[in-house]
């Protein structure tokens, strides 16, 4: 930057020398920075050179349009570098960040723009003869990886006719994509799947349902053989992405099926009720309990319920909304013999403790499968609060030994 201009000067100068630069090398500029600003993560060299060789609509990549590093950092006029580090590319510095988000006319509709050079790069003659296979080699379209995670949530942000239209074009036949592959493998671990090379069977509305877009879910529960209760490899149903990902308009729709089961759990047995209260979706869990069908208490495989699934994670206002509700046991037992208030404990969840000891239905002295009570599971995870609010009622054996003979104490 020239000496005795301002920052905020001194990028407006080289912005303009970039607007005056041939129209290709601008629009690389432009393009380069509108990415590195509203990307989900930092992208990588390769990814990016590749976003901007997309002309969005097109069927087809070509490769002559992918331009060298060293050609886009020209065109950028020194406002981006590469990250040698990360081998990402990122602006010169913070403060032209700061600039460029006071200056919205830049980059208009970013998030549109984005969403479509997604789709359109996934709907590309070449990502369609890729194996939809897990982790297939994807050195010859490294973008795919960013298009197939964050595509959705680009579209979530600002949507439009034309990405509609180019989502179902993908969705339709998203089962058969390596596109459906890529997204599953980065939001779930493969373990939790039953067969290690089963398909993922991560259809269009898994997809719709995850990223929450529900103009795209609706279209396609309207398709004829679409399975709005199906799960995929690891039993994830579209209920239980949408209420794990906190996606209430999606739950709500999801709901309105009349095929749709809001007790179907997954592999593991967790229903879409516990993976909203695991992950302290307060307003789903709202939703989900007002369901004349709905189980409150049902345990999984490890005799986890969502009320144990909010108190390991100390999601308060959930555990409050489930105590409240009749049928929840309240001092149930896992299959270690923890109860929620066990749980509280070890995690040293103070608030949520004392919410369970304010119940009468909760003994606070409950020994586990290896006669460890509340008090022990505290004292051994340091957790004094927890232990001095045991330790202040009267009906609390401090010297009740485990299994073992151990006391708290010891």
């Amino acid at each position: 930057m020239e000496g005795g201009l301002g920052l905020g000067e001194a990028y407006e100068e080289t912005l303009q020398r970039i607007r005056t630069q041939d129209r290709e090398k601008a629009r690389f500029a432009r393009v380069a920075l509108m990415w590195i600003c509203h990307s989900e993560r930092p992208l990588r060299v390769d990814e990016l050179c590749h976003a901007l060789a997309v002309e969005i609509g097109s069927t087809h990549l070509h490769s002559d349009n992918v331009p060298a590093v060293e050609t886009l950092l020209a065109c950028c006029q020194g406002l981006v570098t590469v990250d040698k580090e990360a081998s990402t590319l990122r602006l010169v510095h913070h403060t032209l960040r700061e600039y460029l988000s006071t200056h919205r006319n830049l980059f208009p509709r970013a998030h549109l723009e984005i969403a479509e050079t997604c789709l359109t790069y996934l709907n590309s003659g070449q990502a369609k003869a890729l194996p939809a296979k897990r982790q297939p080699d994807l050195s010859s379209m490294p973008f795919l990886k960013y298009c197939s995670r964050y595509r959705g949530t680009h579209a979530k942000r600002e949507l439009s006719d034309r990405v509609t239209s180019l989502a179902m074009e993908l969705l339709n036949q998203y089962e058969n994509h390596v596109a459906a592959n890529s997204l599953f493998e980065q939001i779930l671990h493969l373990d939790d799947c039953l067969e290690a090379n089963a398909p993922s069977l991560f259809s269009g509305l898994h997809c719709a349902s995850f990223f929450g877009i529900v103009e795209v879910m609706t279209a396609l529960l309207g398709v004829d053989g679409c399975d709005a209760n199906g799960g995929d490899c690891a039993g994830m149903t579209p209920l239980i992405w949408a209420a794990k990902e906190g996606k209430e308009e999606a739950v709500a729709l999801l709901l309105s099926q009349e095929a749709v089961d809001p007790n179907k759990p997954n592999n593991s047995g967790s229903t879409p009720l516990a993976w909203a209260a695991g992950h302290g979706h307060e307003l789903v869990v709202k939703q989900l309990l007002e369901h004349k069908d709905i189980n409150p208490d049902k345990p999984d495989c490890h005799g986890h319920t969502p009320l144990t699934q909010a108190v390991l994670r100390g999601h308060e206002a959930v555990v409050k909304l489930l105590l409240d509700q009749e049928r929840v046991n309240p001092d149930k037992p896992g299959n270690y013999g923890w109860t929620p208030l066990s749980l509280a404990a070890i995690r040293g969840h103070g608030s949520v403790a004392k919410q369970l000891l304010n119940r009468k239905d909760v003994n606070p002295n409950m020994p586990d499968s290896e006669g460890r009570t509340p008090l022990s599971l505290a004292a051994a995870s340091g957790h004094g609060s927890v232990v001095e609010q045991l330790l202040s009622r009267e009906d609390v054996d401090p010297n009740q030994p485990d299994n073992d003979g151990w006391t708290p104490l010891l």
